[in-house]
């Protein structure tokens, strides 16, 4: 073999990619890293614990918004199909700040779908279509759930000194989920469509 042949077998076998590996964690679930961030440990880990639950209930909510989405019919059908998805954004927004603080504050993020299931306070849908006036239900009672939580979690952010998350649930959870309350609660309000009463 000449050395240029070599030379080429090295370099594909440098262009190939590695596949297939494993290894162990870095980071376990429940563990925290920490991190210089003027904050205690205790007050870290209760708040990633609590925006754990959180981010589990949200991404319920957003996927919730999703599958109604798609599955929305009836007279109200183009006006909630967009609804429905611009809400799922906002809260796929939410989804990110929250996960992302947990990272912040040293913790791990649930991430997949099983992990959510098994975490989430949010009742599983069925799998088939429901009526518009269920969907709305169903959507005004994760959003209570999302509420009740980022509320009580808030306050126990404060009182813990850890202003970043209480910001957050505060001018971001909170704010969000309640107008999108308004905005999805006003389509069941059983009113005349023609003739007033």
């Amino acid at each position: 073999m000449t050395t240029k042949t070599l030379d080429a077998d090295a370099i594909i076998n440098h262009a190939r990619p590695v596949v297939h590996q494993h290894a162990a964690e870095i980071q376990p679930f429940g563990h925290l890293v920490k991190l210089p961030i003027a904050l205690s440990e205790t007050a870290c880990k209760e708040s990633v614990a609590n925006l754990n639950q959180l981010l589990a209930d949200t991404i319920a909510l957003r996927d919730l918004y999703k599958k109604h989405h798609w599955q929305v019919a009836g007279p109200t059908f183009y006006q909630l199909h967009l609804l429905f998805d611009k809400h799922y954004e906002q809260q796929n927004e939410l989804v990110d700040a929250v996960a992302e603080r947990i990272q912040l504050l040293g913790g791990v993020s649930i991430a997949m779908a099983h992990d959510v299931a098994e975490t989430t306070l949010v009742p599983r849908p069925p799998k088939g279509r429901e009526e518009v006036p269920v969907q709305i239900s169903r959507l005004l009672h994760a959003h209570e759930i999302v509420l009740k939580e980022a509320r009580t979690m808030a306050r126990l952010a404060a009182e813990a000194g850890d202003d970043g998350t209480n910001d957050l649930l505060v001018s971001d959870v909170i704010r969000r989920n309640e107008l999108q309350v308004w905005f999805v609660a006003e389509h069941v309000v059983d009113m005349p469509l023609v003739q007033a009463v």
